[in-house]
């Protein structure tokens, strides 16, 4: 192995490790941020300062990378648009970034994968090390699809797990005297201490009936924006409850005492789940290693006391 792939190498994996420090720190920042404003109630939905603009810099910045694999028509109006918009990526910059990292991942990983085979001691031959880089690049091509169904699954979960309390907040508020559209105003200001997403959705709700859109046609885009089910029937329920004219009380109450049942059971599928996941960490790393701290002592007493007096004899 020459020095100067050697070089190559290090330099390669320091601007890797250097991107990568650089994403988690601002990460770990723009997380930190959001729980501040969380908690004190400054820009709650959504964040339109200087993160924004970053963003959009450098999605212009990436916009020759992302032209190579953005698709060459209709994919605004198809599933990949919807899952930007069950991960709450509303950003006009998402796209192009997220089209751009595709582009870098197939064509950063490779190459890296090739000065650590180049500067391996035995190659491994070109036709093998053509299917590890092809491997690689299909690898990297696709890992940001695996990002954004993270961010999906995640954000879902958060809708799903906050929706009963909110709508045991509406059901208060119907209740109480208030209208649909103040009861949703009402529960958007109050749920964002626990769900900041859901907040948000609500919001959006609220913004689209007050520029002119229908109840159904809201209920509607709430339902496709979020992807959820709970949201889906609670969407439906409105929608009939408006259109015949019943009691929304009533509606709200069924439903809610619904999704608490719902969540109780999605719980206790989590809780069954827990002794299958432990069996393979417990069978292939804490029982070795309480067998070693047991027994360990033990054979190597009999290593020092019979086996001596096996051989004396």
């Amino acid at each position: 192995m020459s020095i100067h792939l050697m070089l190559y190498a290090a330099i390669v994996f320091a601007a890797v490790a250097a991107i990568g420090y650089a994403l988690l720190s601002y990460a770990g920042a723009l997380a930190t941020r959001r729980r501040l404003q969380r908690a004190t109630g400054a820009r709650p939905y959504g964040d339109t300062g200087a993160g924004a603009d970053w963003l959009v810099t450098l999605a212009r910045l990436s916009g020759p990378l992302a032209r190579l694999s953005l698709p060459a028509e209709g994919w605004e109006n198809s599933a990949l648009r919807r899952r930007f918009m069950h991960a709450g990526l509303r950003s006009a910059a998402a796209p192009g970034l997220y089209f751009a990292a595709k582009t870098a991942l197939a064509l950063a990983l490779p190459a890296l994968v090739w000065l650590l085979l180049a500067a391996h001691v035995r190659p491994l031959g070109l036709r093998s090390e053509l299917l590890v880089l092809f491997a690689v690049a299909t690898a990297g091509y696709y890992l940001p699809n695996l990002v954004l169904d993270r961010l999906v699954r995640r954000r879902q979960r958060m809708l799903f797990e906050a929706f009963p309390d909110a709508a045991d907040l509406m059901l208060v508020c119907v209740e109480a005297g208030l209208g649909l559209d103040a009861a949703l105003r009402r529960v958007a200001d109050e749920i964002k201490l626990e769900s900041l997403a859901l907040a948000e959705e609500l919001h959006l709700v609220n913004l689209e009936t007050q520029a002119g859109h229908t109840r159904e046609t809201a209920m509607r885009n709430l339902a496709l924006r979020t992807g959820v089910d709970a949201v889906d029937a609670f969407a439906t329920m409105m929608i009939q409850a408006d259109r015949f004219g019943t009691s929304v009380g009533d509606s709200l109450r069924v439903f809610s005492e619904e999704m608490r049942t719902r969540r109780q059971l999605a719980a206790e599928e989590t809780a069954a789940r827990i002794p299958l996941k432990l069996l393979f960490p417990l069978v292939f790393f804490v029982f070795p290693a309480m067998l070693v701290v047991l027994l360990g002592p033990a054979v190597i007493q009999v290593y020092r006391v019979l086996l001596p007096a096996l051989h004396g004899s």
